[in-house]
């Protein structure tokens, strides 16, 4: 597979305070990684960093193309969609209005209608609930909402920054299907952060151990999940 995402010598910074010490990683086209590590690896700044949210220096090319520096909007419009830890749902607007900011950098109407659609045929709940103002929703149901505002973005690349966080167990084996399908159906590969490991594991095929601003080890999902220290300390057996 073609190399989609590419990032070399990564660093971020919060104000003086450095946050990442010259990561290296790559995602394939069609793919799904998982970046993993404790609370304050930086995991979290790694998609804020793609997406130009923060103070950055280093590579990062997308499909070939040099994005660093880039504004973050410019960035979206390449085909980069975040799906924020907390969701980012706007509370005071119905569901479809949300799905519809989703689209705003496109032009094309009937498409985004036909994309629309998809949408939906991924998260029924979401149909349903299409004129009700988003922050009455469930918790699941807001996740599932921000998942599929992303998705009208049509991207090529989804950054999910911790899509479990909160969710009933039933809940998340049901969005990360739905996850895995639209992966294997749209083409959409995706960067993930979640800090259930087991669950990211399943998911991905490929991950990286960060710990402290640094990879510390990758590879395969399978080779990762084997390791005996990362199955003491993230996968608890």
């Amino acid at each position: 597979m073609a190399t989609l995402l590419e990032v070399r010598n990564l660093e971020a910074f919060y104000g003086q305070t450095q946050a990442l010490h010259g990561i290296d990683f790559s995602l394939e086209d069609g793919g799904i990684t998982t970046l993993l590590g404790a609370n304050g690896a930086g995991k979290t700044t790694t998609l804020r960093a793609i997406c130009g949210m923060i103070t950055t220096s280093g590579e990062v090319n997308f499909a070939g193309t040099p994005v660093m520096g880039r504004k973050t909007e410019d960035i979206v419009r390449q085909g980069i969609a975040h799906v924020p830890e907390g969701r980012g749902t706007f509370d005071r607007i119905t569901t479809e209005e949300n799905l519809r900011l989703g689209a705003y950098t496109r032009r094309d109407s009937a498409a985004v209608a036909e994309d629309m659609e998809t949408v939906f045929s991924y998260f029924p709940r979401l149909r349903e609930r299409r004129n009700q103002q988003a922050g009455t929703m469930s918790g699941g149901e807001q996740q599932m909402l921000a998942v599929g505002r992303a998705l009208m973005l049509r991207p090529r690349l989804m950054l999910l920054d911790e899509p479990s966080f909160g969710l009933a167990p039933l809940i998340v084996q049901e969005l990360f299907e739905i996850l895995r399908t639209i992966n294997r159906e749209q083409n959409v590969s995706m960067l993930l952060v979640e800090q259930n490991a087991s669950l990211a594991l399943s998911l991905a095929d490929h991950a990286y151990l960060l710990e402290t601003g640094r990879v510390v080890m990758s590879g395969t999902s399978e080779e990762i999940a084997s390791d005996e220290s990362v199955r003491q300390a993230y996968l608890g057996y």
